[in-house]
Protein backbone atom coordinates (compact mmCIF):
# COMPACT_ATOMS: atom_id res chain seq x y z
CA UNK A 1 0.00 0.00 0.00
CA UNK A 2 0.96 3.27 -0.79
CA UNK A 3 1.75 6.43 1.23
CA UNK A 4 -0.06 9.74 0.46
CA UNK A 5 1.12 13.36 0.85
CA UNK A 6 -0.72 16.66 0.33
CA UNK A 7 2.21 18.05 -1.59
CA UNK A 8 5.73 17.43 -2.44
CA UNK A 9 8.82 17.24 -0.69
CA UNK A 10 12.36 18.65 -1.34
CA UNK A 11 13.37 14.54 -1.79
CA UNK A 12 10.40 13.83 -4.43
CA UNK A 13 11.23 16.75 -6.38
CA UNK A 14 14.43 16.25 -6.63
CA UNK A 15 13.32 12.36 -7.56
CA UNK A 16 11.09 14.07 -10.45
CA UNK A 17 13.55 16.82 -11.70
CA UNK A 18 16.11 13.19 -12.62
CA UNK A 19 13.64 11.38 -13.98
CA UNK A 20 14.31 11.02 -17.99
CA UNK A 21 10.74 10.47 -18.89
CA UNK A 22 7.02 10.18 -16.67
CA UNK A 23 3.56 9.59 -17.88
CA UNK A 24 0.46 11.88 -18.02
CA UNK A 25 -3.20 10.18 -17.79
CA UNK A 26 -6.45 12.21 -18.75
CA UNK A 27 -10.06 10.96 -19.00
CA UNK A 28 -13.46 12.80 -20.17
CA UNK A 29 -16.29 11.57 -18.22
CA UNK A 30 -17.39 9.19 -21.52
CA UNK A 31 -14.65 7.67 -23.80
CA UNK A 32 -10.92 6.36 -23.98
CA UNK A 33 -8.58 6.82 -21.12
CA UNK A 34 -5.78 8.64 -22.81
CA UNK A 35 -1.91 7.57 -21.22
CA UNK A 36 1.24 9.17 -22.93
CA UNK A 37 4.60 9.14 -22.02
CA UNK A 38 6.55 12.24 -21.75
CA UNK A 39 10.39 13.02 -22.32
CA UNK A 40 12.92 15.68 -22.76
CA UNK A 41 13.59 18.57 -21.14
CA UNK A 42 10.17 19.54 -20.65
CA UNK A 43 8.88 19.17 -16.93
CA UNK A 44 9.52 22.27 -13.94
CA UNK A 45 8.48 21.98 -10.36
CA UNK A 46 6.90 24.79 -9.60
CA UNK A 47 6.12 24.80 -6.26
CA UNK A 48 5.77 21.77 -3.85
CA UNK A 49 1.91 21.98 -4.79
CA UNK A 50 2.13 22.73 -8.53
CA UNK A 51 3.88 21.65 -11.60
CA UNK A 52 4.08 22.67 -15.42
CA UNK A 53 5.74 20.88 -18.73
CA UNK A 54 6.18 22.08 -22.16
CA UNK A 55 3.63 19.85 -24.05
CA UNK A 56 5.16 19.00 -27.83
CA UNK A 57 3.48 18.14 -31.10
CA UNK A 58 2.62 14.96 -31.45
CA UNK A 59 0.22 12.59 -33.26
CA UNK A 60 -2.87 13.80 -31.52
CA UNK A 61 -3.60 16.11 -28.83
CA UNK A 62 -5.55 13.92 -26.18
CA UNK A 63 -4.19 15.63 -23.26
CA UNK A 64 -5.06 18.92 -24.33
CA UNK A 65 -8.43 18.15 -25.38
CA UNK A 66 -9.29 16.13 -22.82
CA UNK A 67 -8.30 18.82 -20.49
CA UNK A 68 -10.81 20.87 -21.98
CA UNK A 69 -13.91 19.13 -21.32
CA UNK A 70 -12.97 17.99 -17.66
CA UNK A 71 -9.53 18.88 -16.47
CA UNK A 72 -8.27 16.18 -13.58
CA UNK A 73 -5.18 14.48 -14.39
CA UNK A 74 -2.34 12.00 -12.79
CA UNK A 75 1.22 12.37 -13.75
CA UNK A 76 3.19 9.71 -12.88
CA UNK A 77 7.18 8.81 -12.64
CA UNK A 78 9.39 5.38 -12.08
CA UNK A 79 12.54 4.71 -10.93
CA UNK A 80 14.47 2.51 -13.56
CA UNK A 81 17.17 3.18 -11.95
CA UNK A 82 18.51 3.63 -8.52
CA UNK A 83 16.24 2.91 -5.31
CA UNK A 84 12.72 1.34 -6.64
CA UNK A 85 10.01 4.08 -6.46
CA UNK A 86 6.61 5.27 -7.98
CA UNK A 87 5.20 8.47 -7.57
CA UNK A 88 1.58 9.98 -8.59
CA UNK A 89 0.59 13.31 -8.78
CA UNK A 90 -3.02 13.79 -8.75
CA UNK A 91 -4.81 17.12 -9.52
CA UNK A 92 -6.80 19.86 -11.93
CA UNK A 93 -4.75 21.09 -14.75
CA UNK A 94 -4.97 24.39 -16.90
CA UNK A 95 -3.86 24.30 -20.60
CA UNK A 96 -2.11 27.43 -21.97
CA UNK A 97 -1.66 27.79 -25.91
CA UNK A 98 1.34 29.82 -27.44
CA UNK A 99 -1.24 32.62 -27.93
CA UNK A 100 -2.30 32.90 -23.53
CA UNK A 101 -0.08 35.25 -21.69
CA UNK A 102 0.67 32.81 -18.99
CA UNK A 103 2.68 31.15 -22.41
CA UNK A 104 4.85 33.99 -22.27
CA UNK A 105 4.80 33.97 -18.08
CA UNK A 106 6.31 30.16 -18.51
CA UNK A 107 8.14 29.22 -21.61
CA UNK A 108 11.18 31.21 -20.53
CA UNK A 109 11.25 28.18 -18.01
CA UNK A 110 12.03 25.54 -21.17
CA UNK A 111 14.64 25.63 -23.16
CA UNK A 112 13.30 26.30 -27.43
CA UNK A 113 12.05 23.25 -28.45
CA UNK A 114 10.38 22.78 -32.08
CA UNK A 115 7.29 21.80 -31.60
CA UNK A 116 6.01 23.43 -28.28
CA UNK A 117 2.28 23.68 -28.48
CA UNK A 118 1.06 23.78 -25.06
CA UNK A 119 2.06 24.46 -21.48
CA UNK A 120 -0.04 22.22 -18.91
CA UNK A 121 -0.09 23.78 -15.54
CA UNK A 122 -1.01 21.16 -12.85
CA UNK A 123 -2.32 22.01 -9.15
CA UNK A 124 -1.22 19.23 -7.24
CA UNK A 125 -4.06 17.95 -4.80
CA UNK A 126 -2.98 14.57 -3.41
CA UNK A 127 0.37 12.84 -3.99
CA UNK A 128 1.15 9.02 -3.69
CA UNK A 129 4.26 7.33 -3.31
CA UNK A 130 4.54 3.55 -3.66
CA UNK A 131 7.28 0.71 -4.07
CA UNK A 132 8.67 0.04 -7.83
CA UNK A 133 9.66 -3.19 -6.93
CA UNK A 134 8.18 -4.62 -9.88
CA UNK A 135 9.75 -2.34 -12.27
CA UNK A 136 12.64 -2.97 -13.87
CA UNK A 137 15.69 -1.29 -13.78
CA UNK A 138 16.93 -0.18 -17.62
CA UNK A 139 19.57 2.05 -18.42
CA UNK A 140 19.49 5.31 -20.28
CA UNK A 141 21.39 5.77 -23.52
CA UNK A 142 20.25 9.06 -25.00
CA UNK A 143 17.31 10.99 -26.10
CA UNK A 144 15.91 10.26 -29.43
CA UNK A 145 15.89 12.89 -31.81
CA UNK A 146 13.21 12.18 -34.20
CA UNK A 147 10.68 14.35 -32.57
CA UNK A 148 12.82 17.38 -32.71
CA UNK A 149 13.92 17.15 -36.04
CA UNK A 150 10.51 16.30 -37.67
CA UNK A 151 9.32 19.16 -35.91
CA UNK A 152 12.38 21.71 -37.06
CA UNK A 153 11.80 20.60 -40.59
CA UNK A 154 8.25 21.35 -40.54
CA UNK A 155 8.83 25.29 -39.32
CA UNK A 156 5.88 27.35 -37.60
CA UNK A 157 3.85 27.15 -40.94
CA UNK A 158 4.25 23.58 -41.46
CA UNK A 159 3.56 22.50 -37.77
CA UNK A 160 0.03 24.91 -37.63
CA UNK A 161 -0.91 23.05 -40.76
CA UNK A 162 -0.32 20.06 -38.63
CA UNK A 163 -2.11 20.72 -35.80
CA UNK A 164 -5.14 21.52 -37.72
CA UNK A 165 -4.85 18.74 -39.36
CA UNK A 166 -4.46 16.25 -36.89
CA UNK A 167 -4.73 17.84 -33.31
CA UNK A 168 -8.67 19.43 -33.71
CA UNK A 169 -10.26 16.13 -32.41
CA UNK A 170 -9.40 13.58 -30.08
CA UNK A 171 -9.40 9.46 -31.09
CA UNK A 172 -13.31 9.41 -29.36
CA UNK A 173 -14.59 12.54 -31.79
CA UNK A 174 -14.49 15.31 -29.13
CA UNK A 175 -13.32 18.66 -30.56
CA UNK A 176 -10.69 21.28 -29.18
CA UNK A 177 -9.94 24.91 -29.77
CA UNK A 178 -6.49 23.74 -28.71
CA UNK A 179 -3.82 23.03 -30.56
Amino acid sequence: MGRQLNSLTPPLTEFIEKQKMFFVATAMKEGSINLSPKGLDSLRVLDPNRVIWLNLTGSGNETAIHLSHHNRITLMFCAFEGDPIILRLYGKAKVYGTENENWNKYIQLFPKIAGSRQLVDVAIEKVQISCGMGVPLMEYQTQRQGLLDWAEKQGDKGLEKYWQKKNTTSIDGFESNKK
